[in-house]
């Protein structure tokens, strides 16, 4: 019981804060995106896929191991995370010379697409201290990163008001990822040693042992990241920033919400995988309730989206962006399926079958290639969404039931259809 209310008040602080950092984040969007205009606005997210295909390189699949690695080498917890940062860090720089070496190929003559990318790619570099979170997680403070990043996000949001105010131009936009995670970074890093935590320290053996867990997960993520940013990438070559810009607006709507998942998600991750130590039954239980949340929270959200799209996005984003009402209904429903993958990732650790992550992402990274190259020249945005959506639906669904290591976890998944599941965890 104790355990199931440190789960419960963990996913509290993350939601209260992530509401108030989720609302700024809906106005101060909506603002910008209406200063800079479709075209201007579809290059900064441009810029944003580029680096969004590196952070999986950069993050090395960290993220996705070290809440195991603390749970099975507590004695080693100041050695893990500081081995983790450096590596990160180290592959953060290499990241940056990457977007710079891509964007000049790929988009050579367009000086202003160069400088908006490398721009936004120094974000790389802070972006490494987020591992920190992971340490947080394991210990149920989340308090302390969802404080913090509630902080950043207003100090951010004054500086992008302020960028409004005295027009400035694109180049300063494409700076603020940088700002916000610097705030982030440094400020973890000074709480985590207030905490009373272990010295940070570096092993180039452990380096080794960690980068030998979690390269399943490098590839992984860098699967995941080829089919959802290959949209944007596409609609910016072949239908232009304007397009991109309807995207980027319908896909930033859609996933208003993805705090309450992310929260929900990450707090129930150290409790299933110590679950899974202590009893199978309890352990099978907890995935199949977690499912049970998630898909029926994304459902009403895309019910609620899909109903009122044309309001939405007229009353965010004004009559210039109203093509992306299309767009919204039906990427809505691409975040129900998108956390089914979230929670199937958890048993996928759990269970030790991390070598089939970069199988499955890959089959849905191919597919949503051929998708978006059939469709996007013929349906523009709508044709990325779509492509989208079903992507989601084979990789994390019906994918499921096609590779027979993965049944098992399906059969959890069904069991989460059953309503009585979301009412005994809202009781709980």
């Amino acid at each position: 019981m104790l355990a199931k209310n440190k789960v419960v008040k963990n996913a509290k602080w993350i939601i209260v804060c992530k509401v108030v950092q989720s609302l700024l984040q809906l106005v101060i969007g909506m603002l910008c995106a209406r200063y800079l205009g479709p075209s201007n606005y579809g290059l900064i997210n441009y810029a944003a896929s580029i680096v969004a295909f590196v952070l999986p390189i950069m993050q090395l699949g960290l993220q996705s191991t070290l809440v195991q690695e603390f749970i099975d080498t507590p004695e080693k917890e100041g050695k893990i995370m500081g081995t983790s940062l450096v590596l990160d860090l180290l592959s953060g720089a290499l990241c940056i010379s990457m977007v710079a070496a891509f964007v000049g190929v790929v988009n050579r003559g367009e000086t202003e697409t160069l400088i908006v990318a490398v721009l936004y790619s120094l974000s790389l570099i802070f972006r490494a201290f987020e591992l920190l979170q992971c340490w947080f997680q394991y210990k149920l403070q989340s308090k302390y990163p969802s404080i913090v990043m509630l902080c950043a996000y207003v100090t951010v949001s004054c500086y992008r008001v302020f960028l409004l105010i005295t027009s400035k131009d694109i180049y300063w936009f494409a700076v603020v990822n940088s700002l916000d995670f610097g705030i982030i970074g440094i400020s973890l890093l000074i709480i985590y040693h207030k905490l009373g935590a272990q010295k940070l320290s570096f092993s180039f053996s452990l380096a080794k042992s960690l980068l030998s867990r979690s390269k399943y997960y490098i590839l992984s993520a860098m699967m995941v990241t080829l089919f959802q940013n290959t949209d944007h990438i596409m609609l910016k070559l072949i239908k232009g920033d304007a397009e991109n810009g309807f995207y980027t607006a319908a896909i930033t709507c859609a996933g208003v919400a993805q705090f309450v998942y992310t929260a929900i998600i990450d707090s129930m991750r150290p409790v299933i995988l110590t679950c899974k130590k202590s009893g199978e039954a309890e352990y099978e239980k907890n995935i199949s309730r977690l499912y049970c949340v998630v898909i029926y929270l994304a459902f009403a959200q895309a019910i609620f989206f899909t109903v009122f799209a044309n309001l939405i996005i007229f009353v965010l984003y004004g009559r210039e962006y109203m093509s992306a009402v299309r767009v919204l209904q039906i990427l809505v429903w691409y975040v129900s399926f998108s956390y089914m993958g979230s929670v199937r990732n958890i048993w996928i650790l759990a269970e030790g079958k991390q070598s089939m992550l970069w199988k499955i992402n890959l089959s849905g990274a191919l597919l949503n290639v051929v998708i978006n190259f059939l469709l996007i020249p013929v349906m523009g945005a709508g044709g990325a969404a779509l492509a989208s959506l079903v992507t989601q639906i084979f990789t994390n669904f019906l994918l499921g039931f096609i590779v027979k290591p993965l049944r098992k976890n399906n059969i959890l998944l069904l069991k989460g259809l059953n309503p009585k599941l979301l009412l005994d965890a809202i009781k709980k």
